[in-house]
């Protein structure tokens, strides 16, 4: 009986690891065939390069009329 404890104590670590990456690969994979956070990451990159441009063009006429 102690044996038979000893060994789930050893096998419990890496069953546990096993179980949890299994999960994570799974979770993973689940956001990446979503698109939702594609294409809200790609409105966010759009906006905030319309503004670096807002940005350059306001800086480069304040330079113009020194």
């Amino acid at each position: 009986m102690e044996a038979l404890l000893l060994g789930l104590a050893v096998l419990a670590c890496p069953v546990g690891m096993g179980v949890m990456m299994w999960f994570m690969m799974r979770g993973s994979g689940s956001q990446r065939s979503g698109s939702h956070g594609d294409q809200a990451a790609a409105a966010e990159l759009a906006r905030l390069r319309t503004e670096v441009d807002q940005l350059r063009a306001s800086r480069e006429h304040a330079e113009d009329h020194r």
